[in-house]
């Protein structure tokens, strides 16, 4: 696609015209741009995991043909990120007739104004160049936004200066004609407001714009996309009939179908401040698709992908707490933290503002989230250590002996006072099912093991103050 860098050297009309630029309607360009990475073989939509066999084969389809999109789906589906990929099927730079308000194309203008400019300056007309950045406009719909925010409205003072009123330049233009030859996408779109909606019914069909009754024929060249959640837009009466019936293509989006694909978009979208090694961002997933499968939470408002990606955070956050606190020569033989299984307990506390119970699971809010934690940990335990045997773990535990860790525990701390074991290789085997490669690692996927041992029945586990005592 090319870089910011590589801004054509054409500069009025004539040029233009000399390099072979040809005029393209916006639709005509996504199509083309479109096509021709499919047909290379790039992949047009990067960083869009779970999407590639339902929902993207829709969306492509609904480009070709030149439609206006709603996408329908809950929170933290991607929906918005989709929306914003959309910019990278534009051209990175395309020309528009300089100091415009509707970034018009030198070929082919809208207003008469500019019509006016190219007749009287011919190819000496200033060029500018837009990069596809500039040409993506969101906005979050809400219940406040005017027909003047997003159409526009009289401007008094043009008037004062002695135009009359149905003179066009009189008009201050909205966001929407502003994104001439763009992308407007609104995101909630069932929160706008009815006379809102109306207003965008001439924009989506007849491509013109009207501001207080004066009707003004602008061919603008827009692709309106748009963001909703189901229950809105489909039941509630929150979006007015036309409009839903302006939208050519209606695509459902959905949570990641496939573990590995949602431990992806962990990876993707989490700024971790600490290692967290694999078995922990599955465990993190995994405890997501819990809660969307638990009758005790609202799945109407769905469980959202951030919350997985607010608990990887955050269990980076509780190691990289701990190595400030007890020093940088523990966790990874270098410094660097590394999370472990003592950290989720971290996150839990903090994740449940994130989901809505059902009425009813007052008070149960934590006990439910640890219990659904509970098999998220047995899940990835029995995956990760499947066909280790365990004996001579669950047998170094005489009766005596017990084994303290906790979040302040460091990693040293923690491998120093492990027993020892009849079997000397077993640390080692449950290190390398966990791809552990250094001493932080290592600790952790002992420590899984443990949790593993207590969560079947074969230890016990005490709980208190911060620190979980093995026995």
């Amino acid at each position: 696609m090319g870089s910011v860098s590589n801004k054509p050297d054409v500069r009025n009309l004539g040029e233009l015209r000399a390099a072979g630029y040809i005029s393209r309607t916006l639709r005509e360009e996504l199509r083309h741009n479109l096509l021709e990475a499919l047909a290379a073989g790039r992949d047009p939509w990067p960083g869009m995991h779970g999407f590639g066999m339902t929902v993207l084969p829709q969306l492509e389809r609904a480009i070709i043909a030149g439609h206006d999109i709603v996408l329908l789906g809950e929170r933290g589906q991607g929906k918005t990120r989709l929306l914003r990929t959309l910019v990278g099927l534009l051209d990175e730079w395309s020309p528009v007739v300089a100091d415009t308000e509707l970034w018009e194309d030198p070929l082919a203008p809208i207003t008469d104004p500019t019509r006016e400019r190219i007749a009287r300056e011919g190819d000496a007309l200033p060029i500018e160049w837009r990069h596809r950045s500039e040409r993506y406009v969101e906005k979050l719909s809400t219940p406040d936004t005017s027909v003047a925010d997003m159409i526009g409205d009289v401007d008094p003072m043009r008037v004062a200066e002695g135009r009359r009123m149905g003179d066009p330049e009189t008009i201050h233009y909205g966001l929407v004609p502003r994104a001439n030859r763009g992308i407007v996408a609104l995101n909630e779109l069932p929160d706008l407001a009815e006379r809102i909606q109306v207003a965008l019914l001439n924009v989506m069909e007849e491509r013109d714009i009207q501001i207080r009754g004066y009707v003004l024929r602008l061919p603008l060249d827009v692709l309106v996309l748009a963001s909703a959640n189901p229950e809105d837009y489909t039941n509630r009466g929150r979006i007015i009939t036309p409009l839903k019936d302006r939208f050519g293509a209606e695509i459902r989006t959905h949570y990641p179908v496939e573990l590995a694909d949602e431990i992806e978009v962990v990876r993707q979208e989490s700024d971790l401040t600490a290692d967290v090694p694999q078995p922990l961002m599955e465990l993190l997933a995994r405890f997501t698709r819990e809660l969307r499968a638990s009758d005790a939470v609202n799945q109407a408002s769905g469980v959202s992908a951030r919350v997985a990606i607010a608990g990887a955070e955050t269990v980076a956050a509780a190691a990289r707490r701990r190595v400030a606190v007890r020093g940088l020569d523990d966790d990874d033989d270098g410094g660097e933290a590394v999370a472990r299984l003592v950290d989720v307990d971290a996150a839990v506390d903090v994740l449940r503002g994130k989901i809505e119970f059902e009425p009813g699971e007052e008070g149960r809010e934590s006990e439910l989230l640890r219990y659904l934690l509970r098999s998220a940990t047995i899940d990835v335990v029995r995956d990760l250590f499947r066909g280790v045997d365990m004996a001579p773990l669950v047998e170094a535990f005489d009766g005596d002996l017990t084994l303290t860790t906790g979040a302040d525990v460091t990693a040293a701390e923690f491998l120093e006072a492990l027993p020892e074991l009849s079997e000397p290789g077993l640390y080692d085997e449950i290190a390398g099912r966990a791809g552990a490669r250094t001493a932080g690692q290592r600790a952790g996927a002992i420590e899984l093991a443990l949790e593993g041992l207590y969560l079947s029945r074969r230890l016990s586990k005490e709980t208190g103050d911060g620190a979980a005592v093995y026995g």
